[in-house]
């Protein structure tokens, strides 16, 4: 199947006389006909399910369909972007390791890997992504597991260069973690590039309506866990009967340790029913996400030409500084999110947002309607003036979500907007 049909009909055959959409498997509970039954389960959790804290029916169609759109070997679906992305390191990294990160991610992701991770024992080394291979090869030391960075990354658009970073992480012989929420599998597919994990925010445009709340990890299959730098997957793990991952699952052996360790332990399933909605967003997902570029490219040239907007930050732009590699990763488009700053700086950029009327001012981004943000009052706002900085955070920049509304009515809400300034 195309990526288009797998976004309808990916993770779920009905079989005769079955319901044709996803049913809604409203348990926490499965019953088996005996105790052997029950013990082999736990013994080996891929056989059936167990509980409603690490899977369900309704989730793992959802699974199965995201895992699809990316082209991995297995998807764990999260109640939240940011578990998705802490749990995608723990599988990998305990107290007294370190790992890389682009500095330009997420604020929120930024302050978990700067501040929690680093109470847990975990070292994040954070590196320019434009940086020189020498430079990035220089920030790794002995005791680094990883490397992460997004695709495109928020709010800074900044265009993450897969293909060299990849190359870097496995010349170290660790894995390259990708944030892909903004592109989505429909406008960027990272493992075609080299990288290993995916984590996505499915609260962003993979459910598109702001209607749940979640995360998922998908796993390549392709990094060799067994290259001496992961003993968790090739020893045995005295937490769950002295399984070997990496001998019992094969390629597998990430995600499945993934669900069986971390989901066991931390429990940040998301619920059947928010799954049945993030899936109504995906069956969509490929008609929106073509609209939501273009809509962006529109009013990402209608302010680069306006007096009063001192920079617009869209990777889709000709001359932008990312468009070559936007080119290269993100062909289809650079998604619907813009970042521009307002001349005026913090109390023009807030006079401004407060004018509008069709946009939202809420704190969301990648919806079916548009909205705006302030990140320096908002979500970047833990940051230190040196962080705002460093993640490309200036006073009067406005992250702008461009929706699906009518291009003239957001046009002519911008204008308004401006015109109050």
């Amino acid at each position: 199947m195309k990526i288009e049909t797998k976004c309808l009909h990916a993770g779920y055959t009905p079989k005769n006389t079955e319901p044709r959409v996803v049913p809604i498997v409203q348990s926490t509970t499965y019953v088996y006909d005996s105790t052997d039954d029950v013990a082999a389960v736990f013994d080996d959790p891929t056989k059936s399910l167990i509980y409603s804290r690490f899977e369900n029916p309704t989730v793992m169609a959802v699974e199965e369909k995201i895992n699809a759109l990316e082209g991995g070997i297995g998807a764990m679906c999260t109640s939240s972007g940011q578990a998705a992305s802490l749990l995608s390191l723990l599988n990998i990294l305990k107290a007294g390791d370190s790992f890389i990160s682009a500095a330009t991610i997420y604020g929120g992701t930024v302050n978990l890997f700067a501040y929690t991770l680093k109470k847990l024992g975990i070292e994040c080394i954070f590196v320019d992504a434009d940086a020189s291979e020498d430079e990035i090869n220089a920030a790794f030391k002995p005791n680094t597991k990883a490397v992460f960075g997004e695709t495109l990354a928020n709010p800074a658009l900044t265009v993450f260069d897969i293909e060299k970073f990849a190359k870097i992480a496995h010349a170290h012989g660790v894995p390259l973690i990708i944030d892909n929420t903004f592109p989505t599998p429909i406008l960027c597919r990272p493992f075609e590039y080299g990288a290993d994990i995916i984590v996505h925010s499915t609260t962003k445009y993979m459910d598109g309506h702001a209607v749940q709340g979640g995360g998922v990890i998908v796993d390549s299959g392709n990094f060799d866990w067994t290259n001496g730098n992961f003993p968790e997957f090739t020893e045995p793990d005295e937490s769950y009967h002295g399984t070997i991952y990496t001998k019992t699952y094969g390629k597998a052996a990430y995600i499945i340790k993934a669900r069986m360790q971390l989901m066991r332990d931390f429990g940040c399933y998301p619920s059947a029913q928010s799954a049945f909605y993030l899936n109504l967003g995906l069956e969509t997902l490929h008609i929106r996400m073509k609209q939501y570029c273009e809509n962006a490219l529109t009013v990402a040239k209608y302010l680069e030409s306006n007096d009063k907007v001192e920079s617009v930050n869209y990777p889709g732009l000709p001359g932008n500084k990312y468009n070559e590699l936007a080119k290269k990763y993100l062909p289809d488009g650079t998604s619907g999110v813009i970042s521009f700053v307002i001349k005026g700086g913090r109390s023009t950029a807030v006079k401004f947002m407060d004018a509008l009327k069709l946009a939202s001012n809420e704190v969301h981004v990648a919806d079916i309607r548009t909205c705006v943000l302030h990140p320096a009052s908002a979500t970047h706002r833990q940051l230190t003036d040196e962080q705002l900085v460093a993640a490309g955070i200036n006073g009067g920049l406005i992250r702008l979500s461009v929706g699906l509304e009518n291009i003239d009515d957001i046009l002519d809400d911008l204008k308004q907007g401006f015109a109050a300034i």
